[in-house]
């Protein structure tokens, strides 16, 4: 676990210079109780961390503990915790398809709106019954204009085996990038076939896989590669750190993605769990994540500007095309795409 720095870890370090007498506001300021939250690593732990949990409740006397992995290990690690009375986290980071899967599993809580103040402003399509929206982005096209003369519009343009190692895919994403590369083959959201033996050609012609977003990014600014898929967020975040990429929304339509939080069925602190989910939907730490993350809000108070919106939003038209995860299909056939991955595609 990845424990966030807590203000009684900020105020000991005044202690020792100010001297005894901050220690009974030490005290007070834990009351609260320990939150322990399941995420991924890297910048989107560091970002829970900035915009949401030592802004509004490690100051607030929470202590807030990541627990951090990537979601396949978090997922059987829920299941695995299922038959507890008592599991080891209070909320769990997942994207919309992973929250649907916990759900099917019988392992979260259905979510009670009427506990979180927040909860007017969230938009209606991330109000799932068992899950809570954080932020979205779509899935699109990104290349370097260095490497990449001829600007691909479309998922077909990307996984184009005549592009060799000029090609690169993440691991981590392995659903979303099966899909994309579906529907860049004629197939559909629920007929992935199509893709793998696309994917399987590209990676005969020499496409590169790594094992991160981090990882992909890495590779785009040592110019490794010039061609993939990502969320429109991370493009404008990259952007922002100096890569040189460029983003397209695909003719076939953006995958729409979503990242959200559950409540495990036997989360220790329920009333932390609410908290949470309650300060992520809060208007500051919504405009910080679309500042920081290039991520779409998910609540209609919080206020883009207008010149980063055209960054990390999408037109209308974009919208309107917007290809959502048959979340169903890709639930019943998990175990079997990741095992094709693993062995098939990666080996």
């Amino acid at each position: 676990m990845t424990r966030s720095k807590s203000r009684r870890e900020v105020l000991l370090g005044a202690a020792a210079l100010a001297g005894a007498a901050s220690l009974p506001r030490m005290a007070s300021a834990q009351a609260k109780g320990r939150i322990v939250v399941g995420t991924w690593g890297g910048d989107y732990a560091r970002l829970l961390n900035k915009n949401i949990e030592a802004p509004l409740l490690i100051k607030d006397g929470w202590e807030v503990v990541q627990d951090q992995a990537g979601d396949p290990e978090r997922r059987s690690k829920m299941l695995a915790e299922m038959r507890l009375p008592r599991g080891t986290t209070d909320v769990q980071g997942l994207s919309a398809i992973n929250m649907f899967q916990m759900h099917d599993a019988g392992s979260v809580l259905p979510i009670d709106y009427g506990k979180l103040k927040n909860a007017g402003n969230l938009l209606p399509a991330m109000k799932y019954p068992y899950g809570v929206g954080h932020i979205y982005s779509g899935k699109v096209g990104v290349y370097n204009p260095k490497i990449v003369t001829t600007p691909p519009v479309s998922y077909k343009d990307v996984f184009d085996p005549k592009h060799g190692n000029k090609v690169g895919i993440i691991d981590i994403q392995y659903q979303y990038t099966l899909v994309c590369a579906a529907l860049a083959a004629g197939g559909k959201v629920d007929d992935l076939e199509p893709g793998k033996k696309l994917l399987l050609e590209c990676k005969k012609a020499g496409m590169r896989i790594y094992p991160t977003n981090e990882a992909f990014a890495q590779g785009l600014k040592a110019e490794e590669f010039g061609l993939g898929v990502m969320w429109k967020a991370r493009v404008v975040q990259w952007q922002n750190a100096g890569i040189s990429v460029t983003s397209m929304t695909p003719t076939e339509g953006a995958l729409a993605y979503v990242s959200g939080f559950v409540i495990p069925k036997n989360s220790p602190n329920k009333e932390g769990a609410y908290a949470y989910l309650d300060a992520m939907l809060d208007k500051s730490a919504q405009e910080a994540f679309a500042i920081d993350m290039g991520y779409n809000p998910t609540v209609t108070n919080a206020v883009v500007a207008p010149d980063l919106n055209r960054r990390i939003g999408f037109t209308p038209d974009e919208i309107k095309q917007l290809v959502d995860l048959d979340y169903n299909y890709l639930n019943k056939n998990d175990v079997a795409l990741k095992e094709w991955w693993d062995k098939e595609l990666k080996g």
